[in-house]
């Protein structure tokens, strides 16, 4: 209570010194006595009416000033197209709120209350002036950031900002990109009339806010910019700043691909196509790269700061310890209103920002405000004020401006930049524009919103209106607009003269991905054991820890001992056990590993305890980061946000950027995964058939059917395998989109594993896991099953029976292999063999035809799942076999369902029998 009481009169005095109060009102407390200030006695001190007076004008003042930083956003002239009259009354900056009664009053400003250029000013001066600052074509919200020091900062330097005069020759540049902007917009108007460009027609200043933050990043030690953005505007800034040759574009668009002809790949649409360049500015440069974006609005988001964030790490200036993140990379994220609001995955991407092993020290956003998504105008796309009102979850501060005005627009782009490069945190421009056209150049927006472009039709464009202003103001000539104008449309010719004649370069596999290519369309062997030397001491080291620290007992008695038994005899190697000898071996070897997803560091089901928590301290301890006193390498165990979609669009991000690294993520229940369908469906089955985009992003996907229930049992085999370009009636090789595998040992997983950094290509990989597996005693491998010269076996066949007795092949994969096993020996059937299906893409139709030519006698081929009939591998595997194996084959598992699995315990049951049973009588 007492300190509290302190510190109150401290803030009180604070707030008063920060007034310049009076000295005499100061005096009135000292600092003699245990709360820190002994109020003086009244006898002693008496306040005279004016210094009362004076008290209660800068109180008032105070507050009035507090009102326009708090409120003055509501009531700024930030959007250019409004076409509903305010129903606001601006209530919060009535100054008879704060007892102010004459306009004439003098207020004496000479003690910093506000950024101001007189010391002295009238009450209507003042007003007049906060106006200006705060309800003008800039506005900001920024009184809810919870730090003083911020708050602070935030409204001097926004009246700093605001308040500038800009130079003419910077007026003159801003011009320049403008009317270059809409000179490029022209030329494809006019020359690819019925193309969809999604034109920066009345969002032109965002050029200018492009332009002024690559400009400052080069006088900052930045080296690097990373960009996520959306299609408004997009080939305007790829061409007229980030240096992507025009030609390129029109060869693409007389339909010709955008990558030479010897790689395997797709392309994609224009308005997802990417530059990486150096961009200069006097003489100094920094590097930008655009990211590749799919059509779903606003996923490239999250992949811009997971590529941000590998990047950090490769510089090896931050990503650990006290300093979380490196100086160099900034992430910019750029986005529509409509999607930036409507989008779950904004939400998720925010909350990762502070998030350890997710931060990346903030990012700066530009929100291309037009008001409107696709034919929804922004009343109706949304229930709260404004569209970047998310930002207020992690107190982001938001700069609201008018597009229409340029020069605004380059004030908040510095605003933005320094509080970012200050604070490290996230940073939101609001840039409210409008859409000259509908969603594309091809729609008619006055079918739904006829009032909106009646206005918007009849507005002079944005380059035009501020080319006009410079002119009357004597800083360009209308000459020299048209000089401008038509030198960049002559320049745009000219590159569509060579387009035709166009040869796209050939830039990648380069840098850090030298030695990567494409995969040849064999399928090829990889040996992936390690000496058994090794895997002894990765064992133990695998579960080591510090003296004094007070490790969990369960975990030191069913864990620690456990393993140094298992490793100390090289039997019974169980999942976990081969899963930290892989990464430990990959570390060994100098590759980064990194896991992330929910709850990874124990593992959902108990089972990896890659770290150790002290139970006094709470400290964390990860064995495997502590190898050998050299080791540079390090697994990053990174324990998500209750996401899918951002967290899984990061850790892509992140693969994208460098081979060296095995980035996995794991699901905490393999359904989870479909919260990241559209990670799955836009980035890691197409990245590569799209934008030559490789990545070795290994998702780990826990599948069982154990009387879950419906959610909890099935991780959607079937899904994945639909998404795969595996072919029905040839035999795949590597040059497949992804890989999909069930491994039924740990041996193979561990092979599986390191097979992803050692290979000279890199391919995503989807791995259905076990759950009551991962302690079955016969589960288990043995250091023969991974030691140099074994590799990952497609396809695990059964030498239990003599080939020339078998009657009956049953094929299936995973956890069922066990339960089929254990029933056939129940029932003591000794005509039936068991093949485990290890790969499902690529289909190992070499190794399959293998094993079944041994069953010469062999009349009936069942394939045998968990899942129901119209789910799992059934239709996958059914058409390969029969097309390519030539055998007729058939189904036992459980019958066709709306869900993955019933949720009725005896239902289960029965159903667990009948499928168990069932085969061995066909």
């Amino acid at each position: 209570m007492y300190s509290n009481y302190g510190i109150i009169h401290q803030r009180s005095l604070s707030i008063l010194k920060s007034l310049r109060i009076t000295r005499e009102f100061v005096r009135g407390y000292q600092s003699d006595n245990v709360f820190g200030y002994r109020k003086i006695p009244r006898s002693e001190f008496r306040l005279s009416d004016e210094i009362l007076q004076n008290r209660s004008n800068a109180s008032n003042l105070y507050r009035l000033v507090t009102a326009y930083r708090t409120h003055g956003h509501k009531y700024a002239n930030t959007n250019p197209i409004s076409i509903l009259e305010s129903s606001e009354n601006p209530i919060e900056l009535d100054i008879t709120r704060y007892g102010f009664k004459e306009t004439n009053t003098i207020i004496n400003l000479n003690e910093g209350i506000i950024n101001h250029p007189s010391d002295e000013v009238s009450l209507s001066e003042l007003v007049e002036y906060l106006n200006k600052i705060y309800c003008n074509h800039i506005s900001g919200e920024f009184k809810y950031l919870e730090a003083e020091e911020e708050r602070e900062w935030f409204a001097s330097e926004f009246e700093k900002v605001s308040n500038i005069e800009l130079p003419n020759d910077t007026k003159k540049s801003l011009a320049k990109e403008l009317i270059r902007s809409q000179a490029f917009d022209n030329f494809l108007a006019k020359r690819f009339s019925s193309v969809k460009r999604y034109g920066g027609e009345g969002a032109e200043s965002m050029m200018g806010f492009f332009n002024e933050v690559f400009k400052m990043a080069t006088n900052d030690p930045l080296e690097q910019l990373i960009l996520g953005l959306p299609h408004r505007g997009r080939l305007n800034l790829l061409t007229g700043l980030l240096n992507y040759p025009p030609a390129q574009i029109f060869h693409k668009l007389k339909g010709n691909p955008d990558f030479p002809e010897t790689y395997q790949c797709f392309g994609d649409v224009l308005s997802h196509i990417i530059s990486s360049t150096d961009v200069t500015y006097n003489d100094k440069s920094i590097h930008v790269s655009v990211l590749y974006n799919p059509s779903h609005l606003e996923i490239a988001n999250p992949v811009s700061m997971g590529k941000t964030r590998a990047k950090q790490i490769a510089l090896k200036d931050g990503g650990y310890g006290d300093k979380r993140w490196s100086e160099k990379v900034l992430n910019i994220q750029v986005h529509g209103d409509a999607a930036f609001i409507g989008q779950g995955v904004n939400q998720e991407t925010l909350e990762l920002s502070a998030v350890p092993h997710f931060e990346v020290g903030g990012s700066i956003h530009l929100v291309v405000n037009n008001q409107i998504g696709f034919t929804t105008p922004g009343e109706r796309g949304r229930s709260s004020r404004y569209c970047t009102d998310l930002a207020k979850i992690i107190a982001a501060p938001v700069i609201h401006v008018n597009g229409d005005h340029p020069e605004e627009v380059l004030k908040a782009a510095r605003l933005a930049f320094n509080y970012q490069r200050k604070f490290r945190k996230d940073v939101f421009v609001d840039m409210n524009c409008f859409r000259r056209w509908g969603h594309n150049e091809m729609d008619d927006p006055t079918f739904t919103n006829p009032a909106l472009y009646g206005l918007i039709n009849s507005k002079m464009s944005v380059p035009d209106a501020y080319a006009k202003k410079l002119i009357s103001q004597g800083i360009l000539s209308e000459q020299e607009c048209s000089e401008i104008y038509n030198e960049h449309f002559d320049w745009l010719n000219e590159e569509l003269n060579k387009s035709e004649d166009w040869n796209p370069k050939d830039v990648y596999f380069k840098s850090q991905w030298q030695g990567i290519s494409q995969p040849a369309a064999a399928v090829t062997v990889w040996d992936t054991g390690i000496d058994v030397d090794l895997m002894t001491f990765l064992g133990e080291k695998s579960v080591k820890y510090p003296e004094n620290f007070k490790i969990h007992p369960t975990i030191l008695r069913g864990h620690v001992k456990n393993r140094l038994s298992k490793v100390a005899e090289g039997l019974n190697i169980d999942w976990s056990t081969a899963e930290a000898l892989a990464i430990g071996s990959l570390l060994f070897e100098g590759n980064n590993v990194r896991i992330s997803g929910q709850d990874i560091g124990r593992g959902t089901f108990s089972q990896r305890h890659a770290m150790f928590v002290d139970q006094e301290t709470n400290s964390i301890h990860i064995p495997l980061n502590n190898i050998h006193a050299k080791q540079e390498a390090f697994l990053e165990l990174a324990n998500s946000t209750l996401s899918e979609e951002a967290v899984l669009a990061f850790e892509y991000g992140m693969s994208i950027e460098n081979p060296n690294n095995l980035i996995i993520w794991e699901a905490q229940f393999g359904d989870f995964f479909n919260g990241a369908q559209i990670v799955f469906d836009t980035y890691i089955t197409s990245g590569e058939a799209k934008w030559i985009y490789q990545s070795g992003l290994t998702v780990l996907l826990p599948h069982g059917y154990d009387g879950a229930g419906p959610e909890h049992s099935s991780s959607r085999l079937e899904r994945f395998l639909q998404l795969t370009d595996s072919k029905e009636d040839q035999v795949d090789g590597d040059n497949i989109n992804f890989q999909v595998c069930q491994p039924s040992t740990p041996a193979q997983y561990f092979h599986l594993l390191r097979r992803q950094m050692i290979r000279n290509y890199r391919k995503p990989l989807i791995i259905i896991t076990p759950k009551t597996l991962l302690r079955a005693s016969k589960c288990v491998s043995k250091f023969g099953d991974m030691t140099k010269g074994t590799y990952f076996k497609p396809v695990i066949g059964d030498t239990s029976i003599e080939p020339s007795r078998v009657k009956r092949v049953l094929l299936t994969s995973g956890k069922h292999f066990y339960t089929l096993a254990e029933e056939r020996q129940t029932i003591g059937v000794d005509d039936t063999v068991i093949i485990r299906v290890e790969s499902f893409c690529p289909f190992p139709t070499a190794e399959l035809m293998q094993e079944v030519a041994q069953y010469k006698n062999a009349k009936t081929f069942i394939w045998c799942q968990e899942e129901p009939q119209n789910m799992g591998a059934w239709t996958f595997f059914k058409r390969r076999f029969e097309s390519l194996i030539g055998h007729k084959i058939q189904f036992c598992g459980r019958p066709t369902l709306p869900i993955p699995a019933v949720g009725i315990g005896k239902l289960h049951k029965q159903q667990e029998s009948e499928i168990l049973t069932k085969p061995f009588l066909m």
